[in-house]
């Protein structure tokens, strides 16, 4: 995903402050995973997914307006039309699906890999990696690999094949959005939240999906937690780091994220992980690890905004 540097006269964040919000996007991220598989209990997967984008989207759409910020342009929601598809529709939507026929913590395992891809997309776009990038992307897909060559995920074809595609696509949907024209960061994520909940609602409609009795509380219960807690909160306190830290730092939620999520899923969902599961999810996060490291030592302060719309893929 892309990144922006911290401008330094922005003046420096007191350190509670930043590790709040760290913590914000390590946990709040981290959990809905969990609050998904919640959720999925008495809402089918793309009707959650629309529900959920749709609730948080409007309400981060008012409030921008309210404070005066411009609306996209038609150009800009023509292009939020297509960017939703690959960073909602094909990324959190396939993530839902996932969790129907697999754990919360196995699923963000896989998403795990979405810098690895990202890498890949970037190399196919004239960014060649740096050696020490090279070595992450290597040692990264090896535990890729690993993770698809057996266990849960290898018995489930629908789980594999989403948790495929969904870090492919919000990887691909990052890289390509950093040349297209997009409204300011919290707009593009309130018009990628609405456009994509139009593409989830056509998707539960060709899957047929239908709410046939009253959702159970906890079940909404999650999906309330999700809109605020993930798609506002935990996106608000992301683009605040993006301003104020190092992206490096900012970034770090891809490889922490998943242990969190593991956690969660054991101590909360009663999830249980074997050590192939646990050692690919180590093997992955040692190469996001070393790419990110490789990237920050080789960064140069730039302006650029974050364009991707709303957490990773969950």
């Amino acid at each position: 995903m892309s990144t922006a540097a911290p401008t330094a006269n922005r003046g420096a964040p007191g350190a509670l402050a930043v590790a709040f919000a760290l913590a914000s996007v390590y946990i709040l991220w981290g959990s809905t995973y969990l609050a998904i598989r919640f959720a999925l209990e008495s809402y089918p997967p793309f009707l959650l997914g629309a529900g959920r984008m749709f609730l948080a989207g409007l309400i981060m759409y008012v409030v921008l307006r309210a404070r005066g910020v411009a609306s996209p342009t038609g150009k800009q929601w023509r292009t939020l039309w297509v960017l939703s598809i690959w960073m909602v529709l094909l990324s959190n939507g396939l993530v839902n699906l996932a969790e129907t026929e697999v754990g919360s913590g196995l699923a963000a395992i896989a998403v795990a890999s979405m810098p690895l891809f990202a890498g890949v997309f970037a190399m196919l776009r004239g960014r060649h990696p740096s050696k020490i990038e090279w070595v992450g992307l290597i040692i990264g897909f090896l535990g890729v690999l690993w993770l698809n060559a057996g266990g849960e995920l290898a018995s489930s074809t629908l789980g594999l094949v989403c948790l495929v595609i969904a870090p492919i696509a919000w990887a691909w949907g990052s890289i390509w959005s950093r040349d297209q024209d997009l409204p300011q960061p919290f707009m593009s994520a309130a018009g990628q939240m609405l456009t994509g909940s139009i593409w989830m609602l056509i998707a539960a409609v060709i899957h047929g999906e239908r709410i046939t009795q009253v959702p159970s509380f906890p079940a909404t219960a999650a999906l309330f937690y999700l809109v605020v807690a993930g798609s506002i909160f935990g996106f608000t306190a992301y683009i605040w780091l993006l301003h104020h830290v190092r992206p490096a730092l900012a970034t770090s939620y891809a490889y922490v994220n998943p242990p969190i999520a593991v956690l969660f899923g054991a101590l909360i969902g009663g999830e249980r992980f074997t050590a192939h599961d646990l050692g690919a999810m180590a093997v992955i996060l040692l190469g996001v690890v070393i790419i990110t490291l490789a990237k920050a030592r080789a960064a140069k302060p730039a302006a650029s905004a974050p364009a991707s719309a709303s957490e990773p893929a969950a």
